[in-house]
């Protein structure tokens, strides 16, 4: 809870640092790569940087924060703080990075608000960043536990055991642990880091969900080829892998992360939606493939858009999932059906005529604008916003909220 006297000065200068974050924390990420390199090499992701992704989740987390802080006090942050904290785990993020963040931060504050920054501004501001910091070290700290790791220590050497084409920019690697030990524990829907060393000699990384049922001790993941558009650069990561890596390759793997994943007692009978666009299906065929394996009898409806149906990855076996799960049904919409599809639907997803069940839980998984529209469709029909649990593939650029 933000103390009294510093709540007053946060609500009075809120409006400021919030108009000046892109500016800041533009200098704060080029003050700490320049004065401390390593960070790039392996935890930062060079194209988020560049894209400028990074820097506006930051600049919105902290905002949301703080606003939460002033409009909610008596809220804990834990939902608002626990995708970071993900994020944060499944890259290596340890405690005593949040004092470096700190210094380069706000150096950054204080270079663009100048003479505003006032010692009673800054020590303001600095109860923010504690307060932020310290939930999110004891959510990771836990995570790290729970997964049975030392803080950071989440790497691990897997072997390359298939891979396959699923379209003409997606490939599948089915991998297993390389030391012959048991793979670590996993939820359907939750994503791994993929850490690769690059042509000049830095390692970068990305998160990939996992695409198949994640009990026993393979694991697979599904990577579209990421072309840059609109200035951005092609993925690294994306095409590294495409281009380089076969069967008998070895890959490292972080621990399995995320926190929207299927909670999936043997007895339950809640609806499960399934709500995907693009390679978002990749952690809807993880969580069909689960269900299927716990034979389960819950109603299940997917629900999935696409470009056609020679570009939609796991197309035929999220079909065949369906098809073993006697409680579910799926439907497909493609800008380009082609004429030998009669039982899909054309153009962008619409729910309209859709009988979305009550009482279930819907996982929400694409790009961000079609996931931004298709909330809102959920929310119109009925849905509480507290019943969609969505993945975001990248810095999460969304942030939503606690309640939204």
């Amino acid at each position: 809870m933000l103390s009294a006297e510093s709540a007053a000065v946060v609500r009075a200068t809120l409006p400021a640092v919030a108009g000046a974050l892109d500016e800041i924390t533009t200098r704060f990420y080029g003050a700490m790569f320049r004065d401390r390199p390593e960070l790039l090499d392996g935890m930062f992701n060079r194209g988020n940087q560049a894209s400028g992704a990074q820097r506006r989740a930051l600049a919105g987390s902290i905002a949301a924060f703080a606003t939460m802080l002033l409009e909610q006090p008596d809220v804990r942050p834990d939902a608002l703080l626990s995708r970071i904290a993900h994020k944060h785990a499944a890259v290596g993020v340890t405690e005593d990075q949040y004092t470096i963040v700190h210094k380069y931060l706000f150096g950054a504050i204080a270079e663009v608000l100048g003479d505003a920054v006032t010692p009673e501004v800054a020590a303001a501001w600095d109860e923010v960043y504690w307060l932020m910091a310290g939930a999110l070290i004891a959510q990771e700290a836990r995570l790290y536990q729970e997964a049975g790791v030392e803080p950071g220590h989440i790497w691990r050497q897997w072997t390359v055991v298939e891979r396959r084409s699923e379209t003409d920019d997606v490939v599948s690697f089915l991998l297993r642990p390389s030391d012959g030990q048991p793979a670590p524990q996993a939820r359907a829907g939750q994503y791994v880091s993929v850490r690769v060393l690059m042509a000049d000699g830095v390692h970068q990384l990305r998160q990939y969900s996992l695409s198949s049922d994640p009990g026993g001790d393979l694991r697979r993941i599904t990577v579209k080829r990421v072309a840059g558009t609109s200035g951005a650069p092609d993925g690294e990561v994306s095409n590294l892998l495409h281009d380089q890596v076969r069967e008998g390759d070895e890959l490292t793997l972080s621990t399995p992360l995320g926190d929207v994943f299927l909670d999936d007692p043997a007895d339950a009978t809640s609806p499960v939606v399934l709500v995907s666009a693009g390679i978002g299906g990749t952690p809807m065929t993880s969580i069909l493939a689960h269900l299927a394996a716990l034979g389960s009898t819950r109603p299940v409806l997917v629900l999935h858009a696409d470009r056609s149906p020679a570009g939609h990855a796991l197309r035929t076996e999220t079909g065949e999932l369906v098809g073993q799960l006697p409680g579910a049904c799926a439907v497909f919409w493609y800008e380009q059906p082609g004429p030998e599809e009669p039982d899909t639907r054309e153009g962008l997803m619409n729910l309209d005529g859709i009988e979305l069940p009550d009482g279930g839980t819907v996982f929400l998984c694409g790009p961000l604008p079609f996931m931004r529209e298709v909330r809102g469709q959920l929310l119109a029909a009925g849905v509480p916003a507290r019943s969609i649990r969505y993945e975001v593939f990248g810095p999460d650029l969304w942030l939503p909220g606690p309640a939204a």
